[in-house]
């Protein structure tokens, strides 16, 4: 699949161009430096350097309605091969009509309103060697028709092929013990090829923007087994899923809550809410500041294979609003059940210039307790800084 959109993509820039078609080539090249505070549970190196670069090419036509972007990736990891990984972020092929709009290729959709986690959001998969949170996502193969009415949006997915969820290596940060070079196993006789479809409906009414959203397919989110050579291997089971997401603005406060219910495996009930208030002209006029409190739940409770079953989640978001639009954000989260569980995440940006940008992010475990997911990554603190270049 990769190697056809490639070759598309590289057709398109040997087209000739009429004078009204635009054509441009820009991208970004970032240097990494991870530093853990200790060796690895499994005996891991403290530090990991990688490169990075993620070119995009958009390509438009005369009319202005039909549009093409290509946004390959790749990242070289000095200590973990299962993070020297590419991927195809982009290859989209869109057309607008009146009010519709068709989407062909592959894409990165993302639903969702709330800081901690994002409950709704289920389109792609996550790329769980990027990045901790899984706010990173692979391109999800997809063919997709939206249309805008006055006041709402309605977007319809097809989804032909399912893509697995990446995790570090043994000799990789982050990894979780047992889970080495395992197949997937999934419960659909046609694995990756079982057809998923989605759906949402989104709507602004006066301060509240409503999402409504439904999806039947391959779970995103592995099971875990343990496989005929005692190995650990990520079973995909199908689901079908409802959610809601809602956001308000009450002046100076921001309310935000997702839901949804979840029928695979297990059946269950998970919600995350609560408010973002910003306090406006902090030191002379010139910041802001702003407060996190959010409530995550999952019906399945200490059960739960995933973070956020009864937990707080809070956090201090600080935007100093100069020309390199630097900003903090401090938060934790807290177990309700368990006080020793726990992770605080630091997550700062900012620019040097227009075309070169920073980023400095910092993760804490603490848990004492094996079957709770954040015991495995208790020896994975770590800060992380990385430059970027924009071209």
């Amino acid at each position: 699949m990769k190697s056809a959109v490639l070759g598309a993509a590289l057709a398109l820039t040997a087209l000739p161009l009429t004078a009204n078609e635009l054509f441009d080539v820009e991208g970004e090249l970032s240097i990494q430096q991870r530093q853990f505070a200790e060796t690895g549970a499994q005996g891991q190196d403290k530090s990991q350097t990688s490169i990075a670069i993620e070119p995009e090419l958009y390509w438009e036509s005369d009319e202005g309605n039909t549009s093409f972007v290509f946004s390959p990736f790749f990242r070289w990891d000095s200590l973990d091969d299962d993070r020297t990984h590419g991927d195809v972020r982009e290859a989209l092929l869109m057309h607008y009509q009146d009010n519709y709009e068709v989407r062909f290729g592959v894409g990165i959709v993302f639903w969702g309103v709330t800081e901690s986690q994002h409950l709704v959001d289920v389109i792609n998969q996550t790329d769980a060697v990027e990045a901790v949170d899984g706010e990173v996502k692979l391109g999800q193969p997809m063919v997709s028709v939206g249309w805008e009415f006055d006041d709402s949006l309605l977007d319809v997915y097809l989804l032909p092929y399912f893509r697995e969820r990446t995790f570090a290596s043994e000799d990789g940060r982050l990894a979780f013990p047992g889970l080495g070079d395992t197949d997937a196993q999934y419960e659909s006789r046609h694995e990756a090829f079982y057809p998923d479809l989605a759906a949402r409906y989104a709507v602004t009414y006066e301060e509240w923007d409503i999402g409504l959203s439904g999806f039947h397919g391959t779970n995103r989110d592995p099971y875990f087994i343990n496989d005929l050579s005692n190995n650990i291997a990520p079973y995909y089971a199908l689901m079908t899923q409802i959610g809601v997401d809602v956001q308000a603005i009450y002046g100076d406060w921001l309310w935000k809550a997702e839901a949804i219910r979840r029928y695979s495996l297990d059946t269950n009930t998970a919600f995350t809410g609560g408010f973002e208030y910003t306090y406006v002209g902090v030191n002379e006029g010139i910041t802001d500041l702003g407060f996190l409190v959010e409530y995550l739940y999952d019906s399945r409770g200490e059960d739960v294979p995933v973070a956020g079953q009864n937990d707080v989640f809070a956090g201090l978001r600080w935007v100093l609003n100069d020309l390199d639009g630097t900003e903090f954000l401090l938060g934790g989260t807290v177990d309700l059940d368990d006080a020793d569980s726990k992770t605080i995440r630091l997550e700062s940006s900012g620019r040097f210039s227009n075309d070169w940008s920073w980023t400095v992010t910092g993760w804490l475990f603490d848990s004492n307790d094996a079957s709770d997911p954040i015991y495995a990554l208790r020896k994975d603190d770590f800060l992380e800084a990385e430059v970027s270049y924009y071209f």
